[in-house]
């Protein structure tokens, strides 16, 4: 299967002794420094024509052909590496069938920031409440310009809780224990987890809370989506 070279890779490196340790590689740098103003609009120019793009299931070859633009200036454009006229803004508006100022919504929308202070996260209703499980909300940040949603949960477990295994939802999810000790189902295998431990994987599968070893458990929840799914 071909990866789409837009998208973010991650590879895994050998050590330079030969061992079978792999250790993973992210392209995305944590320390980069913010770029020019300018640089962050062709960016967010480029972020919007492929969204478009995609959202209309057509080809960077066929907007090319419609454009009257070169594939190699439409992958500039959609990488932020050129900042595109207004005339060609104008063909890809008429093209994409959108606003030519769709194309700006992503530089201009602001970026949040939610702080919770200790003791106060929201407690949510999820379908774990049935069984018991006391879910608080450490902070929600809705629609924005990265495509995903995170809900963080602080979650305890207690002597009212039932175990509940079936867990089944999009995306992913990580969990950090902070208190108690659990027996915790993931598809067909189940791990022990102690406070310092944490566990990532694919919330797809059935998931949750098998055996309560030590009440009263608690542990962060940290899941991760898409925001159009």
């Amino acid at each position: 299967m071909k990866k789409d070279p837009d998208t973010m890779s991650e590879t895994l490196a050998k050590p330079a002794n030969g061992s079978s340790n792999a250790k993973p590689v992210f392209s995305q740098d944590p320390h980069k420094t913010s770029e020019s103003r300018e640089k962050v609009l062709e960016v967010a120019i480029g972020r919007e024509v492929r969204a478009f793009r995609r959202q209309h299931n057509i080809t960077v070859a066929d907007l090319a052909k419609t454009t009257g633009l070169s594939i190699g200036m439409l992958s500039k454009i959609e990488n932020g590496v050129t900042s595109p006229s207004l005339t060609t803004l104008q063909a890809l508006s008429n093209a994409l069938s959108i606003p030519l100022t769709s194309f700006f919504r992503g530089f201009e929308e602001q970026r949040e920031a939610v702080h919770v202070k200790a003791g106060t996260g929201d407690e949510a209703d999820r379908r774990g409440t049935r069984a018991g499980h006391q879910y608080n909300l450490l902070g929600h940040i809705g629609s924005n310009a990265s495509g995903v949603i995170v809900e963080p949960y602080l979650i305890t477990l207690t002597e009212e809780s039932d175990t509940f295994p079936d867990f089944q939802h999009d995306g992913m999810e990580f969990i950090y224990m902070l208190e108690g000790e659990v027996e915790y189902r993931h598809g067909d295998k189940t791990f022990i987890l102690q406070p310092g431990d944490s566990f990532f994987f694919d919330a797809d599968a059935p998931h949750g809370p098998q055996t309560h070893i030590k009440l009263p458990a608690r542990y962060l929840s940290i899941i991760s989506y898409p925001q159009n799914s």
